[in-house]
């Protein structure tokens, strides 16, 4: 076995378990974790502005990806800052290894008030974890690091996190490296999938309804067959979006229960078939459920007439539609019934100017592959219904976690995953400049995502709000901005100011095909409620 320090061994094991890019901020209990990876070529390190920033660019990179992104933090502050961003990607189901210093291994717990210090650390982060653990002993890095890619590729896909004292890192030691680990997806047994299979076939007007983990699990091309057998809508969460494609004449966009005509005819359907969704809107449903989730601790959760089937869903939609063929025939064609149905649905949906406008005009100006990050922002929550989405993991949002400030550093790390692939957020001027910083880091490591910001020079949702339900008493909601072009400029970035929906089209357009970072500011004014 070969003599390395710990941080040497860190280094080889996020290697040899496929990470080639980690989102990091520097600090001194990380010193030999940075010289590790220092000696380590074929990973490549990003340096952040801000602890929120690794984290949030980790998930962005493994939403785009498909893959596994990786932050690098200092323990304490460091590990909370970067803790909205996990967060964000515990609720997103989003796979997120996140590699936190320590204190000195010999005062952890003591209370002695060392540099950095949190009591408990470990159990401060576990809540928004799937699973953490500490390092106190350099050989047992490589095990540890095998074990934290083992849970984040079995499973229900959320953050891992290991923390390594600063001693662990500097020890020498013999080392045992582990190789990358293949695990086989968990699916169902073959008679709960034939039962399920009965039960489908017996349906008369079955409907589906498609979540984060359709999109996780890479379960497009399954769901579009099965959709297709069955020749039953299907409709997706905010996260679900682009698990099919919204041309396909079964798809009925996104799920709005606020001003949908359709919401009337759900009670048509006697079965709903709930891929990768735990659906939380209680009392929504009235009908007879069948939920395909990885997570068992999901099935049945928000309704209690659910049939469950626990596994991955690409696998577990392929099995299901193997058997289906041995219990009923494809279905009749309803795509001259289903096209008239979304043109329908299509015009009796409300249309809010001018978020409509805008929303249309970032669809006109996206590739169909691109990517849209939709923050916290009056455009963002009218896209999640209103913003037509063609392929999977090219419309990410926030999941219920909803953090101000996510848009553009998920943007970041989401366009180094895909760099030939356009990337845009969609902020307000409140939450961009919660990370408006990383400009910087977009400037240094050439990272060409674009940032559209509609500034209203407020927190624009509470004070539309304070202004219509508290008799125009405001507080706290008003905001002094920079000059947002200037601010551009003084980082590098390219500037760019857009009048209305046509001038964001064509400045949007111009700034995706310029590889260059971009900030296109939108001057606007109140807002009215997307919510209905």
């Amino acid at each position: 076995m070969p003599v390395m320090t710990g941080g040497q061994a860190l280094a080889r094991s996020l290697y040899r378990e496929g990470v080639r890019v980690i989102f990091g901020l520097p600090g001194v209990q990380l010193y030999h974790a940075l010289d590790g990876l220092a000696q380590e070529p074929g990973i490549r390190f990003i340096s952040t502005r801000h602890e929120q920033a690794t984290a949030y660019m980790a998930d962005g990179y493994a939403r785009a990806s498909g893959g596994i992104g990786t932050a690098l933090v200092v323990p304490g502050p460091g590990l909370q800052n970067a803790s909205a961003a996990i967060g964000t990607a515990y609720s997103a189901s989003s796979p997120v290894l996140v590699v936190a210093g320590q204190i000195q291994r010999d005062f952890i717990g003591v209370d002695r008030g060392m540099l950095h210090e949190v009591n408990d650390q470990l159990d401060t982060i576990k809540p928004i974890t799937k699973w953490a653990h500490r390092i106190l002993d350099a050989a047992e890095i490589p095990s540890a690091v095998h074990e934290a890619f083992r849970q984040l590729k079995t499973g229900r896909p959320r953050p891992v996190e290991i923390e390594i004292p600063p001693e662990t890192l500097e020890d020498e030691t013999d080392v045992d490296l582990f190789e990358s680990g293949m695990y086989p997806a968990e699916t169902p047994p073959d008679s709960e999938i034939g039962s399920a299979a009965r039960l489908i076939a017996g349906a008369k007007n079955p409907i589906l309804l498609a979540g984060g983990g359709a999109i996780a699990s890479n379960a497009s091309e399954s769901l579009r067959r099965f959709a297709e057998l069955l020749q039953a809508p299907v409709v997706m969460t905010a996260e679900g979006r682009g698990a099919l494609s919204d041309r396909h004449y079964l798809s009925l966009g996104g799920l709005n229960l606020r001003g949908d005509p359709y919401m009337e005819r759900w009670s048509e359907h006697d079965l709903v078939v709930m891929v990768g969704t735990r659906n939380a809107y209680p009392g929504f449903l009235t009908q007879k459920a069948l939920q395909i989730d990885i997570d068992p601790d999901e099935i049945g959760r928000n309704y209690e007439d659910t049939v469950g089937l626990v596994g991955d869903a690409r696998h577990t939609l392929d099995k299901l539609i193997a058997a289906l063929g041995e219990v009923t025939s494809p279905r009749a064609s309803r795509e001259e019934e289903m096209r008239a149905l979304r043109k329908e649905r299509g015009a009796a949906l409300p249309k809010i100017e001018p978020q409509h406008g805008f929303t249309q005009a970032i669809r006109g100006a996206v590739p169909d592959d691109g990517i849209v990050i939709s923050g916290m922002t009056q455009v963002g929550y009218y896209s999640r219904v209103n913003y037509p989405v063609y392929e999977p993991r090219t419309y990410l949002t926030s999941s219920y976690y909803g953090n101000l400030g996510y848009a553009y550093p998920v943007a970041l790390g989401a366009k180094v995953a895909q760099p030939n692939k356009a990337v845009v957020a969609i902020s307000g001027d409140g939450g961009f400049m919660f990370a408006s910083q990383e400009m910087s880091t977009a400037v240094k490591y050439g990272i060409n995502a674009v940032a559209v910001v509609f500034n209203d020079s407020a927190y624009g949702n509470v004070l539309r709000d304070q202004t219509t339900r508290f008799e125009g008493r405001t507080i706290g909601a008003d905001l002094h901005n920079p000059d947002f072009m200037k601010l551009a400029e003084a980082y590098g970035v390219r500037g760019v100011r857009a009048s209305g929906a046509d001038g964001l089209e064509s400045a949007l357009a111009e700034s995706v095909a310029i590889e260059k970072p971009t900030l296109i500011e939108v001057p606007v004014g109140m807002m009215p409620n997307p919510f209905g």
